[in-house]
């Protein structure tokens, strides 16, 4: 009877020890090697984002790794702007990684979606696996992102908004369009399509790209081109979505001020677009920026393209004027050449943002809300170590300690900055 007991307990053994081996071998096969966490805005957590996962076989355990987390916004951010073509480009991007962790640079902003309405990595969601775009693309934007957070860079996902020529292709009937023949697609001076600010479609379209980023490990979504075309044929426009809107010009006294008042209908298009935004990203607790022009922060209309600085600043984390001295008219401040525009880039910018951190102080909001976007690019006029240096300085002058530097061609100017 000994035996038989014996003889019992050993083949039971026998078979657990198969069953655990077999466990071993075979559960990496039949797990999912990825699985992604579907959510909804109001129900992210702002820190810690289990997005991705793998699983990894090894001789002695099963290892479950790639859990997405996120950096906390420094207090002073202070960056550059990269490319989807050099982010895509390992040699390139490790000189800007390399100059960064040798710089005071804390930060990155990358192309997401850029003017070609290309999506530089590959998301599982129906609206973006399958762009065609013509841009550049990331194959490991995932792990690249990783990468600068393990260097300790915030990393910001840039979404070029209504500027998209991919998608006015695909849905020509969401795009601006000429008046003086509705079905034909409008095009700026440049030949590149926008869709009509008023879509809503369009909206959430952008806000589906914004939340997959972050689940992607972006740490913040910044939104440029969040604005109706500026130039081209504006005399032969038309815009089917926002159009009622626009035709009734509607007039309301600009916030801030009793002087001018706001009589394009362009900004209250826009303006609901910047709530619906907060709408979606603010209860998730996800950082988003807007990109605005330059002279929104000293003009009190719209600028003919929807932007005003009161209706921008309540609905985002950030606000980053583009005060590019390059993009200043002559005769601004009262400088009467573009060579002298580009000579006082510290008396452009101080002026700017002096005035922008008070507009925000009167409707409630901090000033330190301003991150301005300035020049590091030979445009056009050649920019020196000074001059770039000038306009930092001319932000922290008018009390504000964030900037962001932008060269579309990347090359950025070490000299111009402090050494970590």
């Amino acid at each position: 009877m000994l035996k038989t007991i014996h003889n019992k307990y050993f083949y039971i053994g026998l078979t657990l020890i198969v069953i655990l081996v077999l466990a071993f071998f075979v559960s990496p096969i039949l797990l999912p090697a990825t699985f992604v966490v579907n959510f909804k805005a109001g129900n992210l957590a702002s820190s810690t984002i289990p997005m991705a996962t793998s699983t990894i076989a090894t001789s002695t355990s099963v290892v479950i790794k790639k859990v997405i987390t996120h950096e906390k916004t420094p207090e002073a951010v202070k960056a550059i702007y990269m490319t989807a073509c050099v982010a895509g480009t390992p040699s390139f991007r490790a000189k800007l990684l390399k100059f960064a962790n040798e710089t005071e640079i804390n930060s990155i902003i990358i192309d997401v979606k850029d003017y070609t309405g290309t999506i530089s990595f590959d998301i599982d969601h129906p609206s973006f696996k399958d762009n065609a775009g013509t841009g550049c693309r990331v194959k490991d934007m995932v792990g690249f992102v990783e990468t600068l957070h393990q260097n300790n860079i915030y990393v910001i996902a840039r979404i070029t908004a209504f500027q998209d020529p991919y998608i006015t292709k695909l849905h020509p009937e969401w795009a601006v369009k000429k008046n003086s023949d509705r079905n034909i697609v409008w095009k700026d001076r440049k030949g590149i399509s926008f869709v009509d600010a008023g879509n809503k479609e369009m909206w959430q379209y952008l806000v589906d790209l914004g939340l997959e980023s972050y689940a992607a490990g972006f740490d913040e979504i910044n939104y440029d081109y969040i604005r109706f075309p500026s130039d081209g044929d504006m005399k032969d426009i038309y815009f089917p979505w926002s159009n009622d809107i626009l035709i009734n010009n509607i007039a309301r006294p600009a916030i801030g001020t009793s002087t001018p008042a706001v009589k394009s209908g362009k900004s209250i298009v826009m303006r609901e677009f910047f709530e619906y935004l907060h709408e979606h990203f603010a209860p998730a607790g996800i950082p988003i920026s807007a990109d605005l022009f330059g002279m929104t922060a000293t003009n009190y209309d719209d600028l003919n393209i929807g932007q005003v600085l009161e209706d921008a600043a309540p609905n985002f984390d950030f606000i980053a004027p583009m005060v590019y001295p390059s993009h200043y008219p002559v005769g601004f401040m009262g400088y009467k050449s573009v060579a002298e525009v580009n000579a006082h880039g510290y008396d452009i910018v101080n002026y700017s943002m002096k005035i922008a951190a008070e507009r925000l102080v009167k409707i409630g909001e901090s000033p330190l809300k301003l991150r301005p976007w300035l020049q590091d690019n030979d445009y056009p006029v050649p920019y020196t170590p000074a001059m770039v240096r000038a306009q930092i300085q001319a932000t922290y002058d008018a009390g504000l300690t964030s900037w962001m530097l932008w060269d579309a061609g990347n090359t950025y100017t070490q000299s111009a900055l402090l050494t970590d």
